[in-house]
This record gives C-alpha cells, structure tokens and sequence, in this order.
C-alpha cells in the first residue's frame, strides 16, 4: 500500500508539470499576460466573476489563464479563493435605476425615454469568420475603446455628471405607471439568507432563488430558458428591458452614520415581461422574470429570468408540469461547481466498490446459469 501511493505521488507530481508544460504552450511564443485576458476575453472573465461570486477582473482572469481557458474550472478556482476572504458586512442594495448605461435595448417599446443603445453586442454581426483577426494588426472599427472607459474614469474622479448620462426609466417602470406590470417586490428590512454560508432548504423565498440562479451554469439555464418557450411551462415573454454598465457600490459605515463609495460593478439586468390572466384577487397584468448577473452576460441574464418567473406558479396560481417550475430540481443541479465535482469524482479510484458488484454481478450470472440448466433438463 505504501509503494502504491508513493508511485501514485510521483504520477501526480509529472502530470502537473505536464498540466504547467501545456499550459505555457510554445516557448519562443510570448507568454499570454492577465491585462490580455482581461481585456480582450472579457466575456470569459465576466463569466467567471458572476458564477464564482467575486467581482474581481484581475483575480478572474488568473483564473482563466490557470484553467487554461476552462471557464468551469476557473470558476472553481474562484470559488476556493472566495472562501478564504474576511467579510466586512453587506453592501445597500444596488440601485440599477441609476446604472451607467453602456448598452439598454427593448424588445417592447422601439421608442421609449432614454433611447435604444446598442453598445457592444454580437446581435447585429454576421456569423462569418474574420480573418483578418489572425493577423498581428487586425482591422479594427471606429469607435475608441479609450472613449468608453474614459466616461466611467471620469465619473469614478468626480468629473462627469453621472444623471445626465443615463436618464434612462425603466420600461417596467413606464408600464407600472399604468398598472400594467405588477408591482416590483419591495425590501422588507430583514437580512437575506446567504447561501454561501448554510445549506438551502426547500421551499425557498425569492432572495435564496435569486442567488442560486445567479450562481448557476449558463448553459444549464440557457437549456431550462429555452425549454420554457417551447412550451414545458407555458412561457411567452418578452424582453421588457435589458441593460449592462457601471453601478455604484454603497457600504454604510455605522462609525461615520453615512454610507460611502466602494466603487463601480458592471452588471447585466434583464427583467423579462410576461402575459397573465390575472386571479380572483389580482386582475390582468404583466408578470415579471429576473436576472442580474456580473459582467456582461446577457445570455445568462436573460435566461436566469426566464426560469426564474417559471419558478413563480405557485404564487401565481399556475399549474405545475414542466422541468424548469420544479424548484427542487432547478435549484440542486444548477451549480456547476457541485455539479463537476459529483461528475468528475467518477474518475477517482472506484477498486474497491467496482471488485465488489463484479464479485456480485460473478454470482449472479453463475445462478442464472444454473437455473437454466435446471430449466433445460
């Protein structure tokens, strides 16, 4: 036993220097530095900052460097990172209304106060390979990048006027006016359930739904968004409002009785707007679908709000069936985290359990087989 784990050490040992050797690719290449990926892979790094719940460029994009581009693993190189940080308190609820817009589109409204901006999107681009960016001096567009971030360095220093910017209401704000949308859940003043520091327990309330989605694998939302649509939960939404830019942090101090500026955070919001028939109680309306997500993750955003107003039957009246409105199930599978490690434990040594059910299954062919000789003769 002592000679098998001292080999299986030295194993261990060679494959993470073969893991370092592949990771650095080519020698007489230049190394790929964090200021690259975080600021040509920023949809990679955005990812990795919402699912492993640190809002932290850099940090992120270590993590994609050392993941060597596997965004599930960098997220979990995140999330144990995470757990080792102090936590001070808890920040006042941001307030999106006052966003620093870099991009606002609705799928409801193509007039509406504020304006359509379509900021920086592959929705409108040609799904064709372009070439040119294979070369060391690529075709670039127009529009600066350094005028982008100069508005929100500006606003950071005092400089610019963040209200005049982005006065840009809500659509569901614009609905609500007429009553149109029901009304937007109010804070009660008790402090939310963390999820990262106990276990969730069903039936859970909005706040725990919210930040299990918002954790959760994008691709396994997308699936669940879209099977909402396809009728596995009588969906027909549409997109009230997606916004992505800069919101400022708020942490109040109780020494100094006043809150203060941590920063800004760029968030993806996405309030989803669907038709309802109304109850005995509540007439006809909207409903709403949330998402928020750091980064610029629309996809994610849209369809964590997608599954989330899916999670809502029953506060609504509606009848269950489909997958996406089971809670239980969407809230324990979500996590990709939990879900790599359930998965990718299958590839430890399992000798012990597989030499006991060949032993079992062994047994039981040989029965069989004697039954039917029995059964023969």
């Amino acid at each position: 036993m002592y000679v098998a784990a001292k080999g299986g050490e030295k194993a261990i040992r060679n494959a993470h220097q073969l893991l370092a050797k592949r990771r650095r690719g080519k020698t007489n290449l230049p190394a790929i530095t964090l200021e690259q990926i975080a600021g040509q892979l920023t949809l990679a790094v955005d990812r990795v900052m919402a699912e492993g719940s640190l809002y932290d460029v850099e940090l992120a994009a270590l993590a994609v460097k050392q993941a060597r581009g596997d965004l599930i693993e960098a997220i979990f190189l995140i999330r144990a990172f995470r757990t080792t940080l102090p936590r001070f308190g808890a920040t006042i609820p941001l307030d999106t209304a006052q966003m620093l817009v870099r991009r606002r589109v609705s799928a409801t409204y193509k007039d509406l106060p504020g304006g359509q901006l379509l900021g920086p999107t592959f929705d409108y681009t040609h799904r064709l390979l372009d070439t040119s960016l294979g070369s060391e001096n690529p075709v670039t567009g127009q529009c600066s990048e350094v005028d982008d971030q100069a508005s929100v360095s500006d606003i950071v220093a005092g400089q610019a006027d963040a209200s005049k910017p982005i006065a840009m209401p809500r659509v569901t704000d614009l609905l609500g006016r007429e009553g149109l949308v029901e009304p937007s859940p109010t804070d009660d003043g008790s402090e939310p359930f963390d999820i990262t520091r106990a276990p969730v327990s069903f039936p859970v309330d909005r706040a725990t739904r919210l930040q299990t989605l918002t954790r959760g694998d994008e691709g396994y939302l997308l699936a669940l968004g879209y099977s909402t649509q396809r009728g596995y939960a009588r969906s027909h939404p549409f997109v009230g409002e997606i916004r992505f830019g800069d919101v400022e942090v708020m942490f109040e101090l109780p020494e100094l009785g006043f809150a203060v500026s941590l920063g800004l955070v760029q968030l993806t919001e996405c309030q989803m707007v669907n038709q309802f028939k109304g109850s005995a109680e509540v007439p006809p309306q909207f409903t709403r679908g949330y998402g928020l997500v750091f980064g610029q993750c629309e996809r994610k955003a849209m369809s964590m709000a997608l599954v989330e107003r899916a999670l809502r039957w029953k506060e609504l009246g509606e009848e269950p069936g489909a997958p996406a409105q089971d809670e239980e199930f969407v809230l324990s599978h979500c996590d990709n985290v939990q879900a790599t490690g359930f998965v990718e434990h299958l590839k430890l040594p399992h000798y012990v359990d597989f030499q006991a059910e060949l032993d079992l299954v062994r047994r039981m062919r040989a029965e069989h087989e004697s039954e039917m000789k029995e059964a023969a003769e």
